[in-house]
């Protein structure tokens, strides 16, 4: 089949469509029906199934004759560690430590809040939880404890499991002492802590609340696979809300697993028994969905990679990981790549290598900029696939179905509208937009199976975030249009269209003009406040190394290219050349909060940001520049 048949079968019968997707997992109770509208707009899709995470991602496989077959590669260049597990050894650990945990009183429904470095220890435990029942809520590893603090309130999790320490290249990060606090600063309480001791920062440990992670398990039975509804929630994941209050993203057992599972073939095109990777964190969906669930469910080997891009210890290493773990489909963040390409443009360290058995690169988390594409896709000879979701999705919402039929790439598109979803593009009054307008990117509802149900504890924070603007629609909150083709365009978030003199205006557009030009390895450009014109563009932009140009002579030719391709409209005179642009640890640009730095708001370092200190030269930068601006 076609991708045009397989998104016809499903927009024709959606329910039978994923009631048939169903058929793929196992269940001990098959549910009765599809979709449970009973609640609309919020919507539950295979509720009165009965089934079990755990079991579909390990016992299932064990039983099925694959249990010598690698579930987890773990690779560690920061602490020189590789090993791997079976998919009966993580079996049995992950049935132990869920033993240990029911033991301590852990059962059904409760949370248990996960905050540790990429581990193998991590995945145990969340597959721990989802064994016995309990609701998992990882929060990334070193976030700051009034952060942690935030989480703990809202989830009340009986139990937190933590890592003493995480490694960064060159220095220790203390994640104990960030727990003390945290617990300290919370107005609940958790019942008991299990801390991972690890050799490079061990931590003191709370009498009477504190167990180190090997005790904690000792004499415990382990624990068999619970079944549960298909609408118990699997986990609660936080991301970052408008207001500073985290929206806790809910996920439902059932349709998580089916939607994960459909995926892996035929997004990532791979096989049971092949090694997929996402390099990316635990703490973040991406993490979550294609580290832990999606290759476990579907019997893929999956790499867990504790290290960077670049520096642990060079820009070989994500060369070397696919070469020696035979990875045959690679995902990470557009931003690895740009620092890879920033530190060795020739891809020099790529010699030695043999990454032929690779089939694609998928990039997703930000919008890839063509200058990115087009070098990996160069120096690696495979197809690079761009593809968009959210945390809020769980999975891909536009994506090439390569595993279907791979579509012709369209550089500065993530392709089309994958099954599941209609998307529209509508104008601020809701009405749909024609052909190539720009946009606000909403979802028709229902959404599909392994979207977000609701908000923990917080329905009608949902209602307002994502379905009061547009009536019968989920507001991504991005930007975008359609082409003839029906190809999607991301262009930017909603906040980052700028009107300049009544003009609206895309800032991914300008990034693209900017990232072409032979000297910039990586750029942002944002909206500053201007009396006269509304909004005026800054760009800012990070040299490639080894580039000795003058910054004013980079500057002039970046405003020069903008101007000539997107024209004098744009009003754009403002480049910046700075050392490095505030980023999120999974490496998302902080494109608002450089805005309200120029704008002269009182900014507070979102807590995602991994380093801070970057917001002072990016304001000194800024100020250098006569930003906040008085106008005119």
């Amino acid at each position: 089949m076609t991708y045009s048949d397989v998104y016809e079968s499903w927009k024709t019968d959606p329910e039978g469509w994923w009631m048939e997707q169903a058929k793929s997992i196992h269940w001990e109770r098959f549910p009765s029906r599809a979709l449970f509208d009973e609640n609309a707009p919020l919507y539950e899709w295979f509720s009165d199934g009965l089934t079990n995470t755990c079991y579909n991602a390990l016992d299932r496989h064990v039983e099925n004759g694959r249990g010598e077959q690698k579930a987890l590669i773990y690779d560690s260049p920061v602490t020189g560690t590789k090993t791997s597990f079976t998919f009966a050894e993580m079996t049995e650990r992950t049935a132990r430590f869920a033993g240990a945990l029911a033991r301590q009183g852990i059962g059904k429904g409760d949370r248990v809040i996960i905050y540790m470095p990429m581990v193998p220890e991590a995945m145990i435990a969340m597959l721990a939880c989802t064994r016995i029942g309990a609701i998992h809520s990882v929060v990334f590893g070193g976030f700051a404890a009034n952060e942690l603090a935030t989480r703990i309130d809202d989830a009340a999790p009986k139990a937190i499991i933590a890592g003493s320490c995480g490694i960064e290249p060159g220095r220790i990060v203390a994640y104990k002492p960030l727990l003390d606090g945290a617990i300290e600063m919370a107005a609940h309480k958790p019942d008991f802590c299990v801390i991972l001791q690890r050799s490079q920062g061990t931590a003191d440990l709370v009498e009477g609340r504190d167990h180190e992670w090997e005790a904690f398990q000792e004499g415990a039975e382990p624990a068999d696979c619970l079944p549960v509804e298909g609408n118990h929630p699997v986990y609660v994941l936080y991301t970052s809300g408008t207001t500073g209050q985290p929206k806790g993203v809910v996920r439902h057992t059932g349709g998580h697993l089916v939607a994960l599972h459909w995926t892996m073939k035929n997004v990532y095109d791979v096989e049971p028994g092949e090694v997929f990777w996402a390099a990316s964190d635990v703490g973040w969906v991406v993490g979550h969905s294609y580290i832990v669930y999606g290759p476990l469910v579907h019997g893929n080997t999956s790499v867990m990679f504790e290290g960077k891009p670049v520096g642990t210890p060079d820009a070989g290493t994500f060369w070397r990981v696919i070469d020696e773990h035979d990875v045959r489909s690679f995902f990470t963040a557009p931003t690895a790549f740009r620092a890879i390409k920033r530190e060795d443009p020739k891809a020099e360290a790529l010699e030695g290598y043999d990454i032929s058995r690779l089939r694609a690169l998928y990039l997703a988390g930000e919008r890839a900029d063509p200058d990115t594409i087009e070098w990996a896709q160069r120096v690696m000879g495979v197809p690079v696939y761009d593809h968009w979701w959210q945390t809020e999705s769980g999975f891909p919402m536009i994506g090439n179905p390569a595993g279907i039929e791979a579509l012709p790439v369209k550089i500065g598109s993530p392709t089309v509208a994958l099954p599941g979803f209609d998307i529209r593009i509508l104008g601020e009054d809701g009405r749909e937009m024609e052909t190539g307008a720009l946009g606000a990117i909403a979802i028709k509802l229902p959404l599909p199976p392994g979207t977000l149900p609701t908000l923990w504890n917080a329905e009608g924070r949902f209602r307002k975030a994502y379905l009061e603007r547009f009536p019968g629609y989920y507001e991504t909150g991005d930007a975008g249009y359609v082409d003839k083709d029906n190809y999607l365009w991301i262009m930017a978030r909603t906040d980052d269209v700028i009107n300049v003199a009544g003009h609206r205006l895309s800032t991914g557009l300008m990034e693209e003009v900017l990232s072409d030009h032979p000297d910039v390895a990586e750029c942002a450009v944002i909206g500053a406040a201007d009396a006269l014109k509304g909004q005026l563009p800054i760009g800012l932009v990070c040299l490639t190394k080894g580039v000795n140009k003058a910054h004013e002579t980079v500057a002039r030719e970046c405003v020069a290219m903008v101007r000539d391709r997107i024209g004098p409209v744009a009003a754009f005179k403002t480049v910046l050349v700075v050392d490095r642009l505030p980023k999120t640890r999974s490496g998302k640009i902080l494109r608002a909060t450089m805005v309200k730095l120029a704008d002269g708001e009182t900014v507070k370092a979102p807590a995602t940001i991994d380093d801070p200190a970057i917001l002072d030269e990016i304001r000194e930068a800024l100020a250098k520049a006569g930003h906040p601006a008085s106008g005119g």
